[in-house]
């Protein structure tokens, strides 16, 4: 983890520093350091920050907070990502207008249990454009619309006093990171002003596109689940079976995905033990998938992962055009 770590953060920061001292002095140079940043960013997002939010990177919990605090280096916000991912993803998996994941804008539909428009017909087609701007979204407004939300949800905990405070942490963090990734090549880099935003914003579609696919092939597919709370907003079942039934690996057997993207192409293995650190998610996944085929209990599997992304296009298509995808569990 630690050799790792070093790895994604310096494909993530060096190529920053190159253009900002203007050794990366030409166009070519320029949009290769933005776009090795982007697949930098990507690893910290999956492979570093991840685990030491959950808790998972270190048995010391200030060196999980620091290390956490790799994700605000990248623009966005461990403080707000602890409460969408580790409290509200992982306890409401699939479960609509819980869980944050899957509670996407009007023109998307990522659950069958959200309401349909005519627009969504057409969602499999024009999903991955927006899954481009998920990043540049998060390190601009969606922190702050999403922490706002879950201080009026309750989750903030110290009141109005701590949300005042958060915000003036994302606000401080925020003018931090445009201040350093893009204000500081705009002063010194030879390259044009154009040339410099435009490449940063192709940093973040490539970012964005990456770790919302890892994300979306492993929940919004055709196999699993989509639990419905009842009008109590419970949800019956035990909290392992439901995690097996909406959740699903992918490509297991290839060690360079499984390196990059932080162990999370075994989904199940995460969402089951989310305080084991991935690096022994492929030793622990076949302990689990026997139990799962001992107890007669779902275990699901993409053995590749342009099978996954497939499917994933399938369920988007599916969820706007289908008039029911599934049964789903009251």
């Amino acid at each position: 983890m630690v050799i790792k770590s070093i790895l994604l953060i310096s494909m993530y920061v060096v190529p920053v520093i190159l253009v900002i001292t203007g050794v990366a002095s030409t166009t070519i140079q320029l949009f290769g350091c933005y776009l090795l940043s982007a697949f930098g960013m990507a690893g910290v997002g999956m492979g570093v920050m991840h685990d030491a939010i959950h808790g998972s990177y270190s048995k010391n919990k200030k060196v999980n907070t620091w290390v956490g605090y790799t994700l605000d280096m990248v623009g966005a916000s461990s403080m707000v990502w602890h409460l969408q991912h580790n409290v509200l993803h992982h306890s409401y998996t699939n479960i609509h207008e819980h869980d944050d994941d899957i509670n996407a804008p009007f023109f998307l539909r990522f659950s069958p249990n959200a309401e349909k428009t005519p627009m969504h017909k057409y969602q499999h087609l024009y999903a991955w454009f927006f899954y481009s701007l998920s990043t540049l979204s998060w390190v601009t407004a969606k922190d702050f619309i999403r922490f706002t939300r879950y201080y009026n949800m309750g989750l903030v905990k110290g009141g109005e006093k701590a949300y005042k405070k958060g915000i003036l942490k994302l606000v401080l963090l925020k003018i931090a990171y445009f201040c350093v990734v893009l204000g500081l090549p705009l002063i010194f880099s030879p390259v044009s002003a154009g040339f410099i935003i435009l490449a940063f914003v192709m940093m973040h579609f490539v970012t964005g596109f990456i770790i919302t696919m890892v994300f979306q092939i492993a929940h919004i597919v055709e196999v699993v689940d989509f639990p419905k709370a009842d009008t109590d907003g419970v949800v019956e079942g035990e909290r392992i079976l439901h995690q097996l039934a909406t959740t699903c690996n992918f490509a297991p057997k290839s060690k360079v995905l499984f390196w990059f993207v932080g162990g999370l192409n075994f989904q199940v293995e995460h969402h089951l033990f989310p305080d084991i650190c991935h690096v022994h998610y492929k030793e622990i996944a076949p302990i689990v998938k026997a139990t799962a085929e001992e107890f007669n209990v779902p275990y699901y599997s993409k053995p590749h992962f342009l099978m996954a992304v497939l499917d994933h296009f399938k369920m988007l298509y599916l969820l706007g055009n289908a008039p029911e995808v599934k049964p789903v569990k009251a």
